[in-house]
């Protein structure tokens, strides 16, 4: 059995994720073959698989950081929240349930065993499995049926390290307050810690990393510098206030800058959609809420939903569904996505998802949605403004087309998928936004539309800073983290004799 590691952290967004692939990156820089893997995750952001599983976002991000195709064992569980409390479960890349919190409980234990399966069957094919963990290891009241973070250690016997994230606050008393909580059995794999986001004078830090030390008996194995930019495929929407740390915005290479909005739907998922957007040099995007949010904006976005109709009612509650149509009136740029391209239909009938029946949509398009029980799950590839495109589908709603023009096709006429009609579009397909030479065309349409002098960069590509980023991030491991003493820990496991931290778990 090859070797593996679990990535903990104190608490949810304390970093797990860019940990994770940063060691990936790292390991598969030295030669090391390398997989990553997250027993169970809760996020909207998800992705298809080449083979048409799906799986969470981070994940296959994090494959990408250990350059080998992301799949379904990867991320063995997958859970997206819903409107009315309750989450869909995917299993192994399919949709198989809807649960609510006390429902999942009682089918934990079948999922560890899933779980442990697809672990050990990575394990079998790779030099090392780097495991992130989920939400914070210290999460006594759901202890006796975790299968992501000690649960998953101590059933794998995986060596533990735990994140904490400094730029919070508090951080000493997170790692610490961690361990003293967990009981004898599971103190004894936490063997170290990183500390995560830190600014400003190392030699302050110093003298609470010794104390640390010697307070829990286990190393300090990195301090982990907040970089500006590296923040990719976050997990959830707790995230979007740092978006414009992770993408800081570049000149524009035109006259003008062009400003998008992008609404923020209480359900929003994959809202990794707009990240491309932010690489563009001269591309203002930001995040609304409110009506006159998207006054001033040049292109409006309405992204992914995991509750179409229920998002839609809130949309209307806001009344921002009077400022969409108002721009589409004036012929000002609006682009649907996957939820949002279901919003501007003319009607939507959803017996699956919300239980609604039928509802009136924006009627933007000449569309009609209906929301089948089977979940469509697709890589496709096609072609628009003379670009190729690929993209991914995850939704049940199917929209049926009866006028406009077909946003992508075949490139031989065939439509293949989306609709426009004027100035508003539309696409079921995630994803369309890195394509470069697409983005590129739509964002010189959207700025004509605008009446703005705004010219897209020519040789901007998402690709290519998406794998900067993450050799930063293999970065942040070779030149703040003490990689003799992590590779030890993967080596070897856990080490022997490690000191109890009381009180321990009850």
């Amino acid at each position: 059995m090859s070797r593996a590691l679990l990535v903990a952290g104190t608490t949810s967004d304390a970093g797990k994720s860019v940990v994770t692939a940063a060691v990936c990156r790292w390991l598969v820089r030295r030669g090391v073959r390398v997989a990553p893997f997250k027993a169970q995750n809760m996020s909207l952001n998800s992705f298809v698989t080449a083979d048409g599983a799906e799986i969470g976002r981070a994940q296959a991000m994090q494959a990408q950081a250990a350059r080998v195709e992301p799949e379904a064992a990867m991320n063995p569980v997958l859970l997206k929240p819903g409107a009315d409390g309750r989450s869909q479960v995917v299993l192994l890349g399919r949709p198989v349930a809807e649960v609510g919190a006390l429902d999942y409980r009682e089918r934990k234990p079948v999922l560890l065993e899933r779980a442990l399966e697809c672990l050990a069957d990575l394990r079998s094919r790779y030099d090392v499995v780097v495991c992130e963990g989920a939400g914070s290891p210290a999460e006594i009241n759901l202890r006796d049926r975790d299968i992501a973070n000690m649960g998953l250690a101590t059933a794998a016997n995986l060596p533990v390290v735990v994140v904490g994230d400094i730029d919070r606050g508090g951080v000493f008393a997170a790692m610490y307050g961690t361990l003293a909580l967990l009981s004898a059995q599971d103190q004894a794999l936490v063997s170290g810690w990183f500390v995560n986001k830190f600014r400003g004078d190392a030699r302050l830090l110093a003298p609470g990393l010794e104390m640390l030390e010697g307070l829990t008996g286990r190393p300090v194995l990195g301090t982990l510098p907040m970089l500006p930019g590296l923040w990719l495929d976050a997990e959830d929407s707790l995230d979007l206030s740092t978006v414009a740390e992770r993408a800081p915005v570049a000149a524009p290479h035109g006259t003008d800058v062009l400003r998008v909005a992008v609404v923020r739907f209480p359900r929003l998922s994959n809202f990794t959609d707009v990240d491309a957007l932010a690489q563009e040099p001269g591309v203002l995007v930001r995040w609304a809420t409110r009506p006159e949010e998207l006054a001033d904006a040049d292109l409006v976005i309405l992204p992914g939903t995991r509750a179409t109709v229920a998002d839609l009612a809130w949309l209307r509650e806001r009344g921002l569904d009077r400022a969409v149509r108002a721009r589409a009136a004036a012929g000002l740029p609006v682009l649907g996505v996957c939820g949002g391209y279901q919003m501007l239909a003319r009607e939507i009938t959803d017996d699956v998802e919300s239980g609604a029946g039928t509802v009136a949509g924006l009627a933007l398009l000449p569309t009609r949605v209906v929301f089948g029980r089977e979940k469509v799950l697709a890589r496709p590839v096609g072609e628009a403004y003379g670009e190729r495109v690929e993209g991914y589908e995850i939704h049940h709603g199917v929209v049926t087309v009866e006028g406009g023009e077909a946003f992508v096709s075949d490139g031989r006429g065939r439509a293949l998928d989306g609709c426009r009609a004027g100035a508003v579009w539309g696409t079921t397909w995630h994803g369309v936004l890195e394509n470069d030479g697409f983005r590129r065309a739509l964002l010189r349409e959207a700025a004509a539309l605008a009446g703005r002098a705004f010219v897209p960069a020519p040789d901007t590509s998402f690709a290519a800073a998406r794998e900067e980023r993450l050799d930063r991030l293999g970065d942040l491991i070779e030149e703040h983290a003490d990689t003799e003493a992590l590779w030890k820990l993967i080596e070897g496991g856990a080490p022997a004799g490690l000191p109890f931290v009381p009180p321990g778990a009850p």
